[in-house]
């Protein structure tokens, strides 16, 4: 299971925040975060990974938590770099991060933004964390990740996920996937809402979270 970490400082201004380690959840994202536990009470979890960044680490540990599991940092999973775009909030910058990641899932890996990775370098990096995952022998394990990587690498990796991929992911959305990375992976189900049916509690102006990045 692929999810995105609870909602942000960053996500509420609608900001392009995708240096490590980053910030903390808000009141709501720790919430979203607890709300994990019951929202996956059913679901079989062996271990629980995180990305490098704080707020993929404290959506995490609550689930971890209840399941008696550590929360191992994984690197390579963290949030698709905005180079000179970072902390960002015009619509232009914001425009010109979310065409790069429509490039890529279009094939030309070879699109970034000014100063941040391509999607060669993405892929390499993610993969290589994925890999890590695949070789422990796992039946069910879940990646607290970001928004922009979860719907970019899915697109590129698992069929039946393209139309999916070009929407928002909202915070602790959930993304299940089937396979591994020498047969393909295929999607379960891909489910948008925060965890525990949250969003409700979001300011109006924090909605759309227009980045849909962090």
């Amino acid at each position: 299971m692929l999810i995105r970490h609870g909602q942000t400082p960053a996500n509420v201004e609608g900001s392009l925040d995708t240096f490590l380690p980053g910030p903390g959840l808000t009141d709501l994202g720790a919430r979203q975060a607890s709300a994990l536990v019951d929202a996956l009470a059913e679901r079989e979890v062996q271990a629980v990974f995180a990305s490098e960044a704080t707020r993929a680490q404290l959506t995490a540990e609550p689930l971890a938590a209840a399941r008696g599991l550590p929360v191992e940092v994984l690197p390579g999973v963290y949030e698709v770099q905005a180079g000179a775009l970072e902390r960002r909030t015009d619509e232009t910058s914001i425009t010109a991060y979310i065409t790069t990641l429509r490039l890529w899932r279009e094939g030309d890996l070879d699109a970034s933004t000014p100063g941040g990775e391509d999607g060669h370098q993405m892929l390499k990096r993610v993969d290589a964390a994925v890999d890590a995952i695949c070789d422990r022998g796992l039946d069910a394990a879940v990646l607290v990740s970001h928004g922009a990587l979860i719907r970019t690498w899915s697109g590129l990796r698992c069929a039946g996920t393209g139309q999916l991929a070009a929407e928002s992911l909202d915070n602790t959305g959930i993304v299940t996937l089937e396979g591994d990375q020498t047969s393909g992976w295929r999607l379960v189900s891909w489910n948008n809402a925060p965890a525990g049916g949250l969003e409700d509690d979001l300011p109006e102006t924090a909605q759309a979270d227009p980045t849909g990045a962090g």
